[in-house]
């Protein structure tokens, strides 16, 4: 942290000094100040600053993932390189574009979990990480080289309305009531002897931001047409109207559309970016937050609550299926063949999984291979004809399974990197499924056969939670049961 900033008047003064009392007593903004001097001291380092950036990214696996993604999007395909490590990222972008990108999808993640309700501080950082996508849609769209910085600078650029809101909500209530009669600057300087974006820069000196993040975070509007533009103006410039679209944009509603318009309108010139350019770039980024953000209204929460809560009920439902369905299989465990044991399993997943299909293998030791015998679900009969395998080990996901004897789920079967672990006769049948289980039968230690099951795209994307992971290694615990126990029968016959 750098030395306390000083204002210019003693209003203002006695402002900041309210507000640092206010971050010592409740901490800084959650995970803010950590996670920027952790990458900006890594971008300052001295003599091994790409392995100490480095370092800092891969401490978070999720940052890792999120940098290597942006990494090798269509916005660095100039490159013409796959960057597959942090370390080679930060070799082709450089330490000054990683720092700025991980900084940004920090201070993102961060934003997104600052507040467990929907009050006005959490309003207003739901707004700036709307500002920064924003800043990013059309930053990919001018396809500048200043793109993550100017992502940071968005997201920053209403820093005083969030630390007013988050430390001082009072104040920030008090200012909104006089901002009637006139405009929120106006009523601030009054109040707090401070402008919101003084606020915003005091909070960022103090917490040693560099001096262009600084620099990016003011508020610059478009300058005369044909007027030159540098390269610091045009970053100000993208995060005040990123930072004004985010506002508008967040309630979702016909003003905010209008609104929208005239800022693409506006900016468009100094930007160097074509109007219907702007406009696609919000409609994207429209898409992102709506998946991205929790309480705008453009991400429709109400709608969102409803879906999860249908999911919920409907995965509650899903496993009453499958302990009933265990329930049955106790019942007649000592009476059914390995055959009906296996029916009632496979219908029971298939119901309480809600599979598209679902398929049962049998190993036959004499023909040595694996072939389907039943099945559930739209055009099994004609897909069970063609169902079948070799025993003979290879290096697929099938006979991982079988070898381990462990459940396995596939998340995404479509998944480019994982298409050699497929093998043929399940590409030439199956590849509609998007997700799929696989629950290997051992009897004696020796592969009988395995259930098989899958989803494709009319079902939503699913992870199966710990507790269906224990129902169903119970189910398959049980076929293995009466498997067993026909084998025992059976060595008893041999030797009688």
């Amino acid at each position: 942290m750098s030395a306390a900033v000083k204002a210019a008047t003693p209003l203002g003064s006695k402002t900041l000094s309210q507000l640092w009392d206010c971050t010592r007593k409740q901490g800084d903004m959650p995970g803010f100040a950590k996670a920027i001097s952790a990458i900006l001291g890594a971008m300052r380092g001295e003599d091994d600053q790409q392995f100490n950036l480095s370092q800092t990214v891969l401490s978070d696996p999720v940052l890792t993932q999120k940098v290597l993604r942006l990494a090798n999007s269509g916005m660095y395909s100039a490159f013409g390189q796959h960057v597959n490590t942090v370390s080679k990222a930060v070799l082709v972008l450089g330490t000054e574009a990683i720092g700025h990108l991980a900084l940004g999808l920090k201070l993102i993640e961060e934003l997104s979990v600052a507040s467990s309700d929907a009050g006005v501080a959490h309003v207003e950082m739901e707004k700036a990480v709307l500002a920064g996508i924003v800043a990013q849609q059309v930053a990919s769209s001018a396809e500048s080289r200043h793109a993550e910085e100017a992502v940071v600078c968005s997201m920053l650029h209403s820093l005083g309305r969030m630390m007013l809101t988050y430390y001082m909500p009072e104040r920030w209530q008090q200012l909104q009531q006089m901002a009637e009669a006139s405009s929120l600057d106006e009523a601030a300087a009054a109040l707090l002897g401070l402008t919101l974006e003084d606020i915003g820069c005091a909070a960022a000196t103090q917490w040693g931001l560099p001096a262009n993040l600084i620099n990016g975070m003011r508020r610059v509007d478009p300058p005369e047409a044909g007027a030159e533009v540098s390269s610091a103006d045009w970053i100000a410039g993208l995060s005040t109207m990123s930072a004004l679209c985010a506002d508008s944009l967040w309630h979702d509603d016909e003003d905010g559309a209008a609104a929208v318009a005239a800022l693409a309108e506006r900016y468009s010139g100094m930007l160097g970016v074509e109007t219907a350019n702007l406009m696609a770039a919000f409609d994207q980024a429209k898409v992102v937050a709506a998946a991205d953000l929790s309480i705008a209204p453009l991400s429709k929460p109400a709608e969102r609550r409803a879906k999860a809560l249908a999911k919920t009920r409907m995965r509650a439902a899903g496993n009453k299926i499958l302990l009933s369905g265990l329930s049955d299989m106790r019942d007649v465990l000592d009476s059914a063949s390995p055959g009906q044991m296996v029916s009632i399993a496979l219908e029971t997943l298939f119901q309480g999984l809600d599979f598209s299909r679902a398929l049962a293998f049998v190993r036959s030791r004499k023909e040595n291979r694996y072939s389907a015998k039943v099945g559930f679900g739209d055009g099994i009969k004609e897909l069970l004809v063609n169902m079948s395998f070799d025993d003979a080990y290879e290096p697929n996901v099938f006979h991982a399974a079988l070898n381990s004897d462990r459940v396995i789920f596939i998340e995404n079967a479509r998944d480019p990197k994982f298409a050699a672990k497929l093998p043929q006769w399940w590409k030439g049948s199956l590849s509609d499924a998007r997700s799929f289980v696989i629950l290997p039968l051992s009897a004696n230690g020796q592969p009988a056969g395995f259930l098989y099951g899958d989803w494709d795209d009319t079902f939503p994307p699913i992870q199966l939670s710990q507790t269906e992971f224990g129902l169903l290694n119970d189910l398959r615990g049980l076929v293995v049961r009466a498997v067993e126990r026909r084998h025992k029968l059976e060595a008893v016959g041999t030797r009688s």
